[in-house]
């Protein structure tokens, strides 16, 4: 039996999740993510690496834009196969995708006035990668499927689809390679969640896999304990509001937003917090919490029970969802203090960018990050110290308290990604360490191997191995 597999993406980055499997005559790409770190970004618009007309389906982990946003670009330049993902995906995914084509469109256009007001040109072309157009041909070709669902993708070959824990409708991915009697399982981790976090169910645990990748986003590190998370956000909270100033939460869509707004409801019912208006200034984020109440099945039974008594997060008095450009530009003449969450999430585009030009210079303003910010994002150079920053083609003095809360991560940390991973009864042909900056797969890979005696690899870009 022979199998390949190669790393198009995610391979001691974090960002541009993709990678190529072959066997028995049929070509699988699991994930097929936007590259969002500055410095890796060109790597976006080259070819890929075989026609996308060759490549017989997709199998998507979950809707986050770095697994996800290159698939309108996969259908432009030939794609014509199944994309295979849970329905909760499939329905992020639409919203994302063409959300990511108008940015995409606006930047482009944004850029290219700018450069030509100073007359210069950028780095990069100046059009968009893909459209609105593009995202929506991508669309039809979404396949949904259930957990545990077994998927026959060609001769002796098959996937299934396990919850993750990790976002709404998040998936580890199990494929079967079999041939001649014998058999391979490949198990792709995607994200891995956390236990005991808010709203969704646990990661699923696996007794035996042949091999595995597995993410180590925070393989280097351990998270804040989850206890604490409330305590350091009230906190922020209340010293930012106390100094009459706008509390700004750069955030992502999908998950992290939702379970800001369950933190933030649980401290204001819990009178931990004052009354304060709470603003959701993301169509994309508006979008997917209405997912979320539409697909109650993914809810873990707190998060039902809360729900059903008439306590959801998703609706509380002083919040508001601001859909339009004027309602999110009503919000700067507020004179009350005020809690904007908005995307994106590593600062790389949408409403996020105005917020912060018109708050990151006043002393009584706070920026607060709760996502992990990849190497060369605007989020990134801002935790980083920097006394001023270009925004929105202008320098920016950076005089707000700039604050960070890790517990909120939905990424599993170092011993975490080591627990779940010891739920495998034997050791493994081999673990690929993937989907984490260069000296975080490093030392994940180093731990592991350090506490388990497993035959560990981190790959590099656009390796290509075989699994015997």
């Amino acid at each position: 039996m022979q199998i390949k597999l190669s790393f198009l993406g995610a391979a001691q980055n974090v960002t541009g999740s993709r990678y190529l499997l072959e066997a028995n005559g049929t070509r699988i790409l699991i994930d097929c993510g936007l590259y969002q770190e500055r410095h890796f970004q060109e790597r976006n618009w080259d070819p890929f690496p075989l026609p996308p007309k060759q490549i017989d389906a997709v199998l998507l982990t979950h809707a986050h834009l770095d697994h996800c946003g290159l698939l309108p670009k996969l259908v432009k330049e030939g794609f014509s196969g199944q994309i295979y993902c849970t329905a909760g995906t499939a329905e992020i995914a639409e919203i994302i995708l063409l959300d990511s084509g108008h940015i995409q469109e606006e930047d482009a256009a944004y850029k290219a006035r700018r450069h030509q007001k100073e007359g210069r040109k950028g780095k990069f072309p100046v059009r968009p990668l893909y459209n609105i157009a593009d995202a929506e041909r991508a669309i039809p070709h979404f396949h949904p499927v259930e957990y545990k669902q077994v998927v026959k993708l060609g001769e002796g070959l098959e996937a299934t689809f396990h919850d993750a824990g990790h976002v709404l409708g998040s998936s580890m991915i199990t494929v079967r390679a079999s041939l001649n009697g014998e058999s391979r399982t490949i198990l792709f981790s995607g994200d891995v969640g956390r236990t005991n976090m808010p709203i969704l169910d646990d990661p699923t645990i696996f007794e035996r896999a042949d091999y595995v990748l597995t993410e180590s986003t925070y393989g280097d590190r351990v998270h804040e304990p989850v206890a604490d998370v409330k305590t350091r956000l009230a906190e922020v909270v209340n010293t930012t509001i106390d100094a009459g100033g706008n509390l700004v939460i750069p955030s992502f869509a999908l998950e992290r937003s939702q379970d800001l707004l369950y933190h933030l409801n649980d401290l204001r019912l819990a009178k931990r917090i004052p009354e304060v208006k709470v603003y959701l200034d993301s169509p994309m984020a508006i979008k997917v919490t209405k997912v979320f109440s539409e697909h109650p099945e993914y809810f873990d039974k707190d998060m039902a029970e809360r729900v059903n008594n008439h306590h959801s997060p998703f609706d509380f008095p002083g919040l508001e969802m601001t859909r339009t450009t004027d309602e999110s530009k009503a919000i700067n003449f507020r004179s009350e203090p005020c809690i904007i969450i908005a995307g994106s999430g590593m600062c790389t585009g949408g409403r996020i960018k105005h917020h912060l030009a018109n708050n990151i210079s006043k002393e009584a303003n706070t920026i607060l990050f709760v996502g992990y910010q990849a190497n060369g994002t605007l989020g990134r150079i801002i935790i980083d110290g920097k006394d001023s920053i270009r925004i929105l083609g202008q320098p920016r003095k950076i005089r707000a308290r700039i604050e960070q809360i890790g517990g909120f991560s939905a990424h599993a940390d170092c011993e975490e990604l080591t627990k779940w991973l010891s739920g495998l009864k034997q050791a493994p042909r081999k673990v690929f360490v993937v989907h984490g900056e260069a000296s975080a797969a490093a030392a994940f890979g180093k731990y592991l191997v350090d506490k388990t005696g497993w035959n560990v690899h981190v790959p590099e870009y656009q390796e290509t191995v075989e699994l015997d």
